[in-house]
């Protein structure tokens, strides 16, 4: 989705249709999508779109008209563009810099999501709505499996360790995007273990912790009671208190930006006839009166009548002391009760910062007629959620005292590098056909080039569906199976099927008189000329991280002695330094000073 200079276009037709966003790729909007294929959704689909032409230069692009509201009103362009197989490897290199949202699809329905720009970005939309209506959309055309790379950041925090720790999943798990594989020899099972190892940590070590390194209070120290009291319950694990936090921001009003809209309830009371401003002044008023009486108990006239020297509106005076009751103010929750004996309404100021509270003994908070209302700015949570987050997630310097406190950057870093998730949404794979007089079967194909003596290197694809005639030969399939891989593949152009394993057969046999309906099979092959790749070319990975398998995606270097690649940040070499011109691995260098010394 993107709003691009369409000044190189042709005119665009006046009165053209224009979809709906929030429902646009659901079935039967605009399509029915009810194809066998993935590609045959994508085809009806492209049947609803604008024919463009200079949008990507001489590729074939199709475009569609978005409505997101129309108060005010707010158009999205979402643009299709079919990419020649020749440079689909390099297309999908691009940084999507200027689009709300973009992604890759193969013909065969597997995708990549390669990158979301949200309001934090400068989008018009949110990225949980981008997310949605691209999920309605893989969901819709029946894309088989969906990757992507999650490094979504917010307000400075990478949101797939804040909801990992708050949610137990990544940002991106609402919408089912699970683990794929991990960077740094990162397993499935290392990333739920750290994962529970962080949520469970109990605040109380958190809170002893900090305060055994320091003798000031510090944010959290501050932060841990208020956020306690607003709970209304009991907030004993990491994870509780990060998922009350990101929880309580959507029962906060997005409008909430000053004292007044910190306090909904005051401002939206009929009888309230003074502007925020004088409010606020008010508030800030008695809150004094009340530091005042250091943390007694004192009567309502009492408060009044010390604030009576600074507003002389005895009618705003009332109202703020009769709204003011059990709310928070800063750091401060004002309490209010009847006192029993004398029958009066009483007031009291409590430092929530303070650990220990001093009048938590007279009157505990659980009490009902001390609940405190929900009084909390979306600005000040955010900055408290980042906070804690800092101070707890990105602290290195917990790691003192307990075993238990020193998990956290370990398991904060496994986190951190398990950012490669994928989504299943259709395997491909059905007994159904809707098609009379024809049947299903399933194909892969095994490129064997010789490769070293101790034997071939065999690289397969995924599984691809056939709907064939029931008196299907098996020549018509290997000619079906050789035109739909070399399509869908570069690096299979000039494939040439030979066989298929583990069966013998003419290629005058019929297919379904061989296997049954739905079978898979993997043909066998070569390619006629220089050889093309599948996906990228075999490294010699061997990292001190435990990584044994190809690139994954971050930074390497390879040794000029044995060839193996590591991890830059294994081998000590900063990000922000270049890959040195000449590296030998610890191995490597260990073997060389063994040598002895030339006489």
């Amino acid at each position: 989705m993107s709003q691009l200079d369409l000044s190189g276009c042709k005119k665009r037709k006046r009165g053209e249709r224009v979809f709906k966003f929030k429902v646009f790729g659901e079935r039967g909007y605009p399509a029915e999508f009810n194809g066998s294929t993935f590609q045959e959704n994508v085809r009806a689909l492209l049947e609803y779109g604008q024919v463009e032409s200079g949008v990507c230069g001489a590729m074939a692009s199709w475009s569609f008209q978005l409505e997101v509201r129309r108060h005010p009103l707010l158009h999205l362009f979402l643009f299709v563009v079919e990419e020649p197989l020749s440079c689909r490897l390099s297309c999908v290199a691009s940084t999507g810099e200027g689009h709300s949202l973009h992604g890759v699809f193969h013909s065969n329905g597997f995708g990549h999501l390669l990158c979301i720009n949200g309001s934090e970005s400068g989008s018009d939309l949110p990225g949980y709505q981008i997310m949605e209506f691209w999920d309605r959309l893989c969901s819709g055309l029946g894309a088989r499996k969906v990757s992507l790379k999650d490094v979504a950041r917010k307000k400075g925090m990478d949101l797939r360790l804040l909801h990992a720790v708050a949610y137990g999943k990544p940002w991106f798990g609402h919408w089912d995007y699970t683990f794929g594989r991990g960077s740094y020899g990162v397993s499935q099972e290392m990333y739920l273990n750290a994962v529970k190892a962080i949520q469970n940590i109990p605040l109380s070590l958190i809170a002893h912790q900090l305060g055994f390194q320091s003798f000031q209070q510090n944010d959290i120290q501050i932060l841990l009671p208020r956020y306690q009291l607003l709970s209304g319950h009991s907030l004993i694990t990491v994870g509780d208190l990060f998922h009350f936090m990101l929880e309580l921001k959507f029962r906060i009003p997005k409008e909430c930006s000053s004292i007044g809209s910190n306090y909904p309830g005051i401002m939206s009371d009929a009888s309230c006839r003074w502007s925020p401003k004088r409010v606020e002044m008010a508030i800030h008023v008695v809150v004094e009166a009340l530091k005042r009486a250091e943390y007694r108990w004192v009567s309502r006239q009492h408060v009044r009548d010390v604030a009576r020297a600074y507003i002389g509106d005895t009618g705003l005076l009332d109202f703020v002391l009769k709204s003011l009751g059990n709310h928070m103010v800063g750091k401060y929750f004002v309490r209010r009760c009847l006192n029993p004996v004398t029958k009066v309404l009483e007031y009291c100021l409590e430092d929530v910062s303070r650990p220990f509270p001093k009048q938590e003994a007279a009157f505990p908070i659980s009490e009902p007629r001390l609940k405190p209302q929900q009084t909390i700015s979306r600005a000040q949570l955010v900055k408290d959620t980042f906070c804690v987050y800092k101070n707890i997630l990105g602290n290195h310097n917990l790691i003192t005292n307990t075993r238990v406190i020193g998990t956290i950057p370990m398991a904060a870093r496994a986190i951190l590098d398990s950012k490669h998730l994928i989504k299943e949404y259709y395997s491909g794979e059905t007994s159904k056909n809707y098609e009379t007089n024809k049947q299903t079967i399933y194909c892969t194909v095994i490129l064997a080039n010789s490769g070293t003596s101790a034997g071939p290197d065999e690289v397969s694809t995924p599984y691809h569906r056939f709907v064939l005639r029931n008196n299907a030969a098996f020549d018509e399939l290997k000619c079906e199976v050789e035109k739909t891989f070399r399509e869908i593949y570069f690096g299979l152009r000039n494939f040439i099927a030979e066989s298929v394993r583990n069966m013998k057969f003419k290629g005058s046999d019929l297919v379904f008189k061989t296997v049954k309906p739905g079978s898979k099979i993997v043909f066998e092959g070569k390619q006629e000329g220089p050889y093309g790749v599948i996906c990228e070319g075999l490294m010699a990975v061997d990292c001190i991280c435990g990584a044994k398998d190809d690139d994954d995606g971050e930074r390497m270097v390879s040794c000029d002695v044995c060839q193996v690649w590591q991890h830059t940040r294994c081998v000590q070499v900063p990000d922000g330094d270049e890959i040195p011109n000449v590296f030998v691995c610890s191995a490597c260098e260990k073997h060389i000073l063994s040598f002895r010394s030339l006489p």
